[in-house]
Protein backbone atom coordinates (compact mmCIF):
# COMPACT_ATOMS: atom_id res chain seq x y z
CA UNK A 1 0.00 0.00 0.00
CA UNK A 2 1.57 3.04 1.16
CA UNK A 3 5.35 3.96 1.74
CA UNK A 4 6.52 3.62 5.62
CA UNK A 5 6.82 6.71 6.72
CA UNK A 6 7.97 6.17 9.99
CA UNK A 7 11.81 7.45 8.57
CA UNK A 8 10.57 10.20 6.88
CA UNK A 9 9.00 11.33 10.15
CA UNK A 10 12.26 10.96 11.84
CA UNK A 11 14.41 13.19 9.34
CA UNK A 12 11.70 15.80 9.02
CA UNK A 13 11.65 15.91 13.01
CA UNK A 14 15.63 16.26 13.09
CA UNK A 15 15.59 18.90 10.06
CA UNK A 16 13.31 20.61 12.75
CA UNK A 17 15.26 20.39 15.31
CA UNK A 18 18.61 21.60 13.86
CA UNK A 19 16.49 24.72 12.36
CA UNK A 20 15.50 25.40 15.50
CA UNK A 21 19.15 25.30 17.13
CA UNK A 22 20.60 27.23 14.35
CA UNK A 23 17.82 30.05 14.06
CA UNK A 24 15.92 30.14 17.63
CA UNK A 25 14.79 33.35 16.91
CA UNK A 26 13.65 33.71 13.21
CA UNK A 27 12.78 29.61 12.50
CA UNK A 28 8.46 29.39 12.64
CA UNK A 29 7.03 26.32 11.76
CA UNK A 30 4.78 26.90 8.53
CA UNK A 31 2.48 25.03 6.09
CA UNK A 32 5.53 23.99 3.31
CA UNK A 33 4.54 25.19 0.06
CA UNK A 34 2.50 23.13 -2.31
CA UNK A 35 4.67 22.86 -5.06
CA UNK A 36 3.54 19.10 -6.20
CA UNK A 37 0.42 19.15 -7.90
CA UNK A 38 -0.11 15.43 -6.10
CA UNK A 39 0.24 17.42 -2.77
CA UNK A 40 -2.37 19.96 -4.62
CA UNK A 41 -4.86 16.85 -5.19
CA UNK A 42 -4.33 15.52 -1.60
CA UNK A 43 -5.27 18.65 -0.13
CA UNK A 44 -8.75 19.15 -2.50
CA UNK A 45 -9.58 15.67 -1.04
CA UNK A 46 -8.77 16.05 2.02
CA UNK A 47 -11.05 19.42 1.82
CA UNK A 48 -14.01 17.12 0.07
CA UNK A 49 -13.50 14.42 3.45
CA UNK A 50 -13.89 17.16 5.49
CA UNK A 51 -17.14 18.88 3.57
CA UNK A 52 -18.45 15.31 3.64
CA UNK A 53 -18.12 14.56 7.48
CA UNK A 54 -20.65 15.12 9.47
CA UNK A 55 -18.82 18.18 11.48
CA UNK A 56 -21.60 18.45 13.77
CA UNK A 57 -20.70 15.15 15.39
CA UNK A 58 -18.76 16.08 18.71
CA UNK A 59 -18.42 14.48 22.19
CA UNK A 60 -19.48 10.73 22.43
CA UNK A 61 -20.88 9.24 19.33
CA UNK A 62 -21.20 5.61 18.35
CA UNK A 63 -20.62 3.40 15.03
CA UNK A 64 -24.09 4.43 13.09
CA UNK A 65 -22.91 8.11 13.13
CA UNK A 66 -19.30 7.45 11.87
CA UNK A 67 -20.48 3.74 9.92
CA UNK A 68 -19.94 6.23 5.84
CA UNK A 69 -16.93 7.63 6.88
CA UNK A 70 -15.59 4.27 8.33
CA UNK A 71 -16.63 2.59 5.36
CA UNK A 72 -15.00 5.12 2.92
CA UNK A 73 -11.60 4.76 4.75
CA UNK A 74 -11.94 0.95 5.57
CA UNK A 75 -11.83 0.65 1.24
CA UNK A 76 -9.36 3.38 0.65
CA UNK A 77 -6.87 1.53 2.96
CA UNK A 78 -7.90 -1.60 2.55
CA UNK A 79 -8.26 -2.28 6.13
CA UNK A 80 -11.22 -4.23 7.74
CA UNK A 81 -14.43 -2.28 8.95
CA UNK A 82 -14.30 -4.33 11.66
CA UNK A 83 -10.86 -3.60 12.74
CA UNK A 84 -11.32 0.30 12.75
CA UNK A 85 -13.99 -0.55 15.15
CA UNK A 86 -12.06 -2.45 17.20
CA UNK A 87 -9.61 0.34 17.16
CA UNK A 88 -11.97 3.00 17.72
CA UNK A 89 -13.61 1.37 21.13
CA UNK A 90 -10.19 0.88 22.32
CA UNK A 91 -8.24 3.86 21.73
CA UNK A 92 -11.41 6.63 22.31
CA UNK A 93 -14.07 4.76 23.29
CA UNK A 94 -16.22 7.00 20.79
CA UNK A 95 -15.38 9.97 21.94
CA UNK A 96 -14.08 12.66 19.03
CA UNK A 97 -12.77 14.70 21.52
CA UNK A 98 -10.74 12.12 23.43
CA UNK A 99 -6.97 13.26 24.74
CA UNK A 100 -4.81 10.65 26.34
CA UNK A 101 -2.32 11.84 29.41
CA UNK A 102 0.41 11.49 26.56
CA UNK A 103 -1.45 13.85 24.50
CA UNK A 104 -2.69 11.71 21.77
CA UNK A 105 -6.39 12.79 20.23
CA UNK A 106 -9.34 12.08 19.12
CA UNK A 107 -11.54 8.76 18.27
CA UNK A 108 -7.90 6.70 16.85
CA UNK A 109 -5.96 8.72 19.41
CA UNK A 110 -3.40 10.13 16.88
CA UNK A 111 -0.38 11.57 18.14
CA UNK A 112 0.05 15.61 17.27
CA UNK A 113 3.26 14.22 15.15
CA UNK A 114 1.56 11.35 13.56
CA UNK A 115 -1.52 13.48 12.90
CA UNK A 116 0.64 16.34 11.14
CA UNK A 117 2.91 13.64 9.32
CA UNK A 118 -0.54 12.14 7.98
CA UNK A 119 -1.85 15.39 7.01
CA UNK A 120 -4.33 15.52 9.51
CA UNK A 121 -5.11 18.89 10.26
CA UNK A 122 -7.83 18.71 12.82
CA UNK A 123 -7.43 15.41 14.83
CA UNK A 124 -10.83 16.13 16.48
CA UNK A 125 -12.48 15.85 12.98
CA UNK A 126 -14.05 12.31 12.58
CA UNK A 127 -13.47 12.12 9.39
CA UNK A 128 -9.75 13.20 9.18
CA UNK A 129 -8.50 11.31 12.48
CA UNK A 130 -10.07 7.91 10.92
CA UNK A 131 -8.62 8.62 7.54
CA UNK A 132 -5.56 9.44 9.40
CA UNK A 133 -5.99 6.64 11.96
CA UNK A 134 -6.61 3.97 8.75
CA UNK A 135 -4.23 4.68 6.62
CA UNK A 136 -1.40 4.86 9.90
CA UNK A 137 -2.69 1.06 10.33
CA UNK A 138 -2.84 0.19 6.99
CA UNK A 139 0.93 1.18 6.20
CA UNK A 140 2.34 -0.89 9.39
CA UNK A 141 0.37 -3.43 8.36
CA UNK A 142 2.55 -3.66 5.05
CA UNK A 143 5.29 -3.08 7.21
CA UNK A 144 4.79 -6.01 9.18
CA UNK A 145 3.78 -7.89 6.03
CA UNK A 146 0.19 -8.76 7.21
CA UNK A 147 0.86 -9.16 11.11
CA UNK A 148 -1.96 -7.15 12.61
CA UNK A 149 -0.91 -7.95 15.92
CA UNK A 150 2.30 -6.39 15.75
CA UNK A 151 1.11 -3.76 13.78
CA UNK A 152 -1.15 -2.43 16.01
CA UNK A 153 1.91 -2.79 18.74
CA UNK A 154 3.44 -0.63 16.72
CA UNK A 155 0.55 1.71 16.07
CA UNK A 156 0.71 2.11 20.25
CA UNK A 157 4.13 1.94 20.85
CA UNK A 158 5.38 3.11 18.01
CA UNK A 159 7.25 0.63 15.60
CA UNK A 160 11.28 1.66 16.85
CA UNK A 161 9.84 -0.42 19.68
CA UNK A 162 8.17 -2.65 17.90
CA UNK A 163 11.54 -3.50 15.50
CA UNK A 164 13.53 -3.45 18.57
CA UNK A 165 11.47 -6.43 20.15
CA UNK A 166 10.87 -4.02 23.38
CA UNK A 167 6.96 -4.13 23.48
CA UNK A 168 6.02 -3.02 26.33
CA UNK A 169 3.49 -5.14 28.21
CA UNK A 170 0.69 -1.94 28.38
CA UNK A 171 1.03 -2.39 24.20
CA UNK A 172 0.47 -6.20 24.59
CA UNK A 173 -2.68 -5.99 26.67
CA UNK A 174 -3.72 -3.46 24.02
CA UNK A 175 -2.97 -5.60 21.06
CA UNK A 176 -4.69 -7.87 22.38
CA UNK A 177 -8.07 -6.14 23.66
CA UNK A 178 -8.42 -4.37 20.16
CA UNK A 179 -8.05 -8.39 18.55
CA UNK A 180 -10.87 -9.89 21.00
CA UNK A 181 -13.15 -7.23 20.11
CA UNK A 182 -11.87 -7.10 16.52
CA UNK A 183 -12.81 -10.81 16.56
CA UNK A 184 -16.45 -10.60 18.21
CA UNK A 185 -17.05 -8.00 15.50
CA UNK A 186 -16.28 -10.08 12.54
CA UNK A 187 -18.01 -13.06 14.14
CA UNK A 188 -21.32 -11.21 14.04
CA UNK A 189 -20.58 -9.93 10.67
Amino acid sequence: MGPDLTNITRVLTRIDEINRQLMPNTYQQTQPLKSRFVDVLNDVERAKRVARSKSNISGKTNYDELKDIITECAEKYNVDQELIRAMIQVESGWTTDAVSNKGAQGLMQLMPRTAAMLGVDDPFDPAQNIDGGTRYISDLTDKYRGDIEKALAAYNAGPARVDSGNIPEVSKRYVKNIMAIYRRLREAG
